[in-house]
């Protein structure tokens, strides 16, 4: 969430900022509605900063004079202090109706771009920032996508999820599943090596959790709810992790904070339908491996490349032709600063799927979540967060199978096999 001060202090690069996630003037005017709102909060509240003075000063006074016996006039201004106050009353509740509806603007206004992101409306219009190899490898023309190598192998069964659960639901089987779990644990071993912090955290979280991360208001319908007991299953281990720190105020010294965790996701993905959904694609729960640091502002962009470093080591050690994209602003989340996307190319489907995001969140997230630190002065400021996927497993998995596909079997990328067991997938 911006700040008021941001917005009255960087006015103008807010403006820009928001322009480029093609932000038209009509939504813009939000800005001018919330500093109108606080200048009407703050003298709301200077008024009855004024009334309270006043209320002291003629109780003082209604002492006085009943100490000397002037019941009558004592009387009189018992009367004014009474007016008064039902006055007082009104003013804090213009006061806490400005608040709030300041607080509802406040939440749905995205996060500004860092400078170096492009113009750009749609997905077609993301930068390149580096392509991983030149030359893209062909595959046979009898080369199969992975939903059918999946049944042809059985790695892992569409419709039985369907029977269970419902679409997007994939059940892994046999050696399937132990690909699935090997991909995790390399991951969180890599993570762990680069010194993130494993955490284990809970698969639901409550509605500050939701909010403070910025999936509340924005992707409210993205996400399974349990209304029975208020609770959101999370899209991602982000949601959790980084709301360990919320409320928390760090020292300079404690940077960076940096966590890793493994945990299944849940997304409806409503309105997602087509060709470019099937078998593993899109689906509704999907494992995957987040990291998530907590940096002093002064250092989160450089902070930010080196996520980026790691996960491309990744994604380079898994023998996987790879692509990184810098999201123009009309692709961004909703409360990001900044985002590389990573893309692997399958050359079954001939086709960039997405597979990670590495973001940097700046402000907009600690701001929700009051997670500040203290400098060498005493003096509290926010602190950055950023977080990235490392990696998401169904893309990964599809990647895989369709690119090590061989007439004898799918080869397994030699960085797995200690975890997975076996060479080669028959």
């Amino acid at each position: 969430m911006l700040t008021i001060q941001q917005i009255r202090d960087d006015y103008d690069r807010v403006v820009t900022g928001l322009s480029k996630r093609q932000w038209a003037a009509k939504e813009l005017e939000v800005l001018n509605k919330v500093l109108a709102l606080d200048d009407q909060r703050k003298s709301t509240q200077t008024e009855r900063d004024g009334l309270l003075a006043q209320v002291k000063t003629l109780s003082g006074q209604v002492g006085q004079l009943m100490k000397t016996g002037q019941a009558a006039e004592a009387e009189l201004l018992k009367g004014q202090v009474a007016d008064l106050k039902n006055s007082i009353a009104q003013l804090e509740s213009d006061h806490d109706a400005a608040v709030e509806k300041l607080n509802e603007l406040l939440l749905g206004i995205p996060n500004v771009p860092h400078h170096s992101v492009p113009n750009g409306q749609h997905a077609e219009h993301n930068e390149v920032f580096k392509l991983g190899q030149d030359v893209l490898p062909l595959m046979p023309p009898d080369a199969k996508p992975h939903w059918e190598l999946a049944d042809q192998y059985g790695i892992f069964d569409l419709a039985l999820g369907v029977k269970l659960t419902g679409a997007g639901f994939p059940v892994y089987r046999g050696k399937g599943a132990r690909l699935q779990r090997a991909l995790i644990n390399y991951f969180l071993d890599r993570a762990i090596a680069a010194g993130f912090e494993e955490i284990q955290p809970p698969h639901m979280v409550n509605a500050d959790s939701a909010r403070g991360t910025g999936q509340l208001p924005d992707k409210e319908g993205q996400m399974y709810y349990v209304g029975l007991d208020e609770l959101y299953l999370i899209p991602t281990a982000e949601v959790p992790v980084t709301n360990i720190m919320r409320d928390v105020i760090l020292k300079e010294g404690d940077f960076p904070v940096k966590m890793t965790a493994y945990t299944p996701c849940f997304r409806r993905e409503a309105g997602s339908y087509g060709a470019h959904v099937r078998g593993l694609n899109r689906v509704h729960q999907f494992d995957k491996v987040e990291i998530v640091v907590f940096e002093h502002p002064q250092c989160s962009y450089d902070t930010l490349m080196q996520m980026v470093e790691h996960v491309e080591g990744l994604v380079r050690d898994l023998g996987l032709p790879y692509r990184i994209l810098r999201l123009c602003g009309g692709d961004m989340g909703f409360a990001s600063a900044l985002t590389f996307d990573f893309e692997t190319y399958s050359a079954a489907q001939q086709r960039w799927l997405e597979v990670s995001s590495v973001s940097n969140f700046e402000t907009f997230q600690t701001n929700r979540m009051k997670l500040r630190y203290k400098d060498a002065d005493g003096k509290t400021h926010l602190a950055h967060t950023l977080n990235g996927s490392a990696l998401a497993l169904p893309r990964i998995l599809a990647t895989i199978i369709e690119n090590y596909q061989t007439p004898d079997g799918i080869i397994v990328p030699e960085v797995l096999r200690p975890y997975a067991g076996f060479d080669i997938l028959t």
